[in-house]
């Protein structure tokens, strides 16, 4: 009896239009971002050319179909963009993660045809976009939220404070997240459109954070801030499902600048022990240190193969969701652990920000917290075993 054995190519195995994108990205990175990462850090603030570029290089629109400006290519692309600017600057692999997987997919998802048509050749071309959904008492408990939204017939008004908004402090347009009917509980929460400009709208305070230090995360505030009725995102009510199934995606994309910081600390710390020298040799030949080492590239290419995973599961369009929980619990756990690894391989020195190994450090632990908090992570996984 025969049988016949499909053989499936690896998941890191790249096709050679994914090889190139890498590529272009990976360079990209390392001549436009590598000579600013020190000084955007200490600033606190991203360099808006380098936004520019990111627009240019046709990076922020990805997954959108060419007909509105985008490349029509995959959330695996996207993931593998975000893995390389990640591995130089964690804030840069942000401004395009967000934008993509969050506010494009959003869009894509659930906009209407002229909703795309008006918003998507901008947002390719020169418009960011950020995710409002956490609020000052919202955030695992994302639809406990109190910002409410009064039809006014031709318009809506919405009124409270979103929090922790990455992206804020340069977006020109925010899918914010409002309830419509309180005593309708989650059913009530629907998803609008919010452009910068909007009456009653203003961005409130910015964050002084521990790591993605150039990313800008900050409160905003709506007053009464008038949105046409054309704008409202997805059916009136549906909101809670639009945050839900954008931020599935959007756990593969922090799957993904975990990734990249990852392999940047590692790759750090191996350069690092062949230099430094002590007892009459270089760290790196004890075998206590490469063992280290080791351990941390294994680790770093299981998360990796949890995450590309995930990635090709949503562009097959199979069932993805508890996968990419695992994926971004998993390597955001791994990569905690890694980073502090690596520091500490530098000594006294990775405690210094002359080295790359404290910022690599600090930009880790973001990727436990937000998108959904590694509890939350469990609790879906959990639920997925159990139904």
């Amino acid at each position: 009896m025969s049988e016949t054995l499909t053989i499936v190519p690896a998941l890191t195995v790249l096709s050679e239009e994914e090889q190139l994108f890498r590529q272009t990205v990976r360079d990209f990175a390392l001549a436009e971002i590598a000579p600013h990462v020190m000084e955007m850090d200490e600033a606190a603030k991203f360099r808006p050319d380098l936004v520019a570029k990111f627009f240019e290089l046709g990076l922020m629109g990805i997954e959108v179909p060419d007909q509105w400006g985008g490349a029509g290519g995959t959330i695996f692309l996207a993931t593998l963009a975000i893995e390389e600017l990640a591995r130089i600057d964690a804030s840069a692999a942000i401004y395009v993660d967000v934008h993509n997987t969050l506010f494009n997919n959003a869009l894509l998802r659930w906009g209407s045809t002229e909703q795309k048509q008006r918003y998507f050749p901008r947002l390719t071309t020169s418009l960011l976009g950020a995710y409002a959904l956490s609020e000052p008492a919202s955030g695992s408990d994302a639809f406990a939220l109190q910002c409410k939204a009064e039809s006014k017939g031709d318009h809506w008004e919405l009124t409270g404070r979103k929090f922790w908004i990455t992206n804020g402090g340069e977006a020109g347009i925010f899918i914010v997240f409002a309830n419509t009917d309180f005593s309708k509980g989650y059913k009530g929460i629907t998803a609008f459109l919010v452009e910068r400009d909007f009456p009653g709208f203003s961005v409130g305070k910015k964050e002084n954070k521990l790591g993605i230090r150039a990313s800008s995360t900050c409160e905003l505030i709506l007053e009464g801030c008038r949105v046409p009725a054309g704008n409202v995102l997805g059916p009136v009510g549906i909101g809670y499902k639009v945050a839900i199934e954008t931020l599935n995606e959007g756990r593969i994309g922090i799957g993904a600048q975990m990734l990249g910081i990852g392999q940047g600390a590692l790759d750090a710390a191996v350069q690092y022990v062949k230099e430094r020298k002590q007892f009459g040799k270089a760290i790196g030949d004890f075998q206590g240190v490469q063992f280290q080492l080791a351990q941390m590239k294994v680790e770093l290419e299981a998360a990796r193969l949890m995450v590309y995973n995930a990635a090709r599961l949503k562009d097959q369009g199979q069932p993805f969701v508890e996968e990419a929980a695992m994926a971004k619990l998993f390597s955001s756990q791994v990569v905690t652990r890694l980073t502090g690894q690596a520091l500490e391989l530098f000594g006294g020195y990775g405690y210094s920000k002359e080295y790359p190994a404290e910022k690599y450090y600090r930009d880790a632990k973001i990727g436990t917290i937000y998108e959904g908090t590694s509890n939350m992570q469990l609790q879906t996984i959990a639920k997925a075993m159990l139904r």
